[in-house]
């Protein structure tokens, strides 16, 4: 590892720049961050490419990749500068003055859950923060994030890979929903009649094994998906009318609990409840305006 005492001389503003770089892996998302234009980081690039002697970054596919030398430089960079924000404190970071635009992938489960509330508060504390949200199956998810594509990844995310951290937003549990009509007067099914039924699952993919299908094969069951969708939103919906029964994350039930048409009940086994986390890279960890949003999304987490 090259100690950070190579770098005694070097302007510290290049060194930001090279942080946020090796974050984006990305010219123009790293001009955004920094709140610097195309140009400029450009030319600050080229200035480290020379102080280092080194291309820190190679354009391979489309993205900027880092060199065996930036992979050594990062770790003791991102430690040096987070030491140097905590020495300054927070007055460098303005959230009502901030200009950026986050990335950040969740379902249309987080735009109905967290969005709202979120929302509102960027619009109060910090109006010059822009969200681009996308979405994506959770591997698509975590590989933007590791890729730089992306801020901040909202989600179920158990098996993640070296270099992303998460922090638990809030734990969920399921509850099944039904048309009204086919059911008793209790307003449930036993499990003989929940497996009997057909059943919509909402996933990215028709080929997922979800925590619920693992619930059931835990205890020696088995059931018959006959539709598969990628939106929360639309599921419940879809119910009316039919003997479809939909097993589902409850927070996303919230908006039907009134509905005179449908159900909604316990499922009629054991799933295990989930953690709902915000993941991001580990070189995002330090970045004020990075850790405000985290802040803010665990904040108007705590009360959905």
């Amino acid at each position: 590892m090259h100690n950070m005492n190579n770098l005694r001389g070097i302007d510290l503003n290049l060194l930001v720049v090279l942080d946020a770089l090796l974050a984006e892996r990305h010219v123009s998302r790293t001009a955004s961050r920094l709140n610097m234009s195309q140009p400029a980081v450009s030319h600050a690039l080229a200035r480290l490419r020379q102080l280092f002697d080194d291309p820190l970054l190679i354009r391979r596919d489309g993205q900027l990749v880092p060199s065996v030398r930036a992979h050594e430089i990062a770790p003791a960079l991102t430690e040096a500068l987070r030491q140097m924000r905590e020495v300054l404190g927070p007055g460098g970071f303005d959230p009502a003055k901030e200009k950026r635009t986050f990335h950040i992938m969740m379902s249309d489960y987080a735009s109905a859950v967290i969005l709202p509330d979120l929302l509102k508060m960027l619009r109060l504390e910090a109006p010059g923060i822009n969200l681009a949200v996308t979405q994506s199956s959770r591997e698509g998810m975590l590989r933007q994030v590791l890729d730089g594509d992306c801020d901040l990844a909202l989600g179920v995310f158990p098996d993640r890979p070296e270099r992303i951290e998460v922090e638990q937003l809030f734990v969920e549990d399921y509850a099944c929903i039904a048309d009204r009509e086919g059911l008793g007067s209790d307003g449930c099914l036993d499990m003989e009649s929940y497996l009997a039924r057909p059943h919509m699952l909402v996933a990215m993919s028709a080929e997922v094994n979800t925590e619920i299908e693992m619930a059931l094969h835990a205890i020696g069951h088995t059931r018959r998906i006959a539709v598969t969708l990628p939106h929360w939103g639309n599921a419940p919906r879809l119910i009316e009318g039919t003997d479809l029964v939909l097993t589902i994350a409850r927070k996303a039930l919230s908006f039907q609990e009134h509905n005179p048409v449908l159900a909604v009940f316990e499922p009629p086994f054991s799933i295990p409840p989930f953690s709902y986390v915000q993941a991001w890279h580990e070189r995002r960890g330090s970045d004020p305006a990075h850790l405000w949003l985290r802040k803010a999304i665990a904040e108007v987490s705590m009360s959905v």
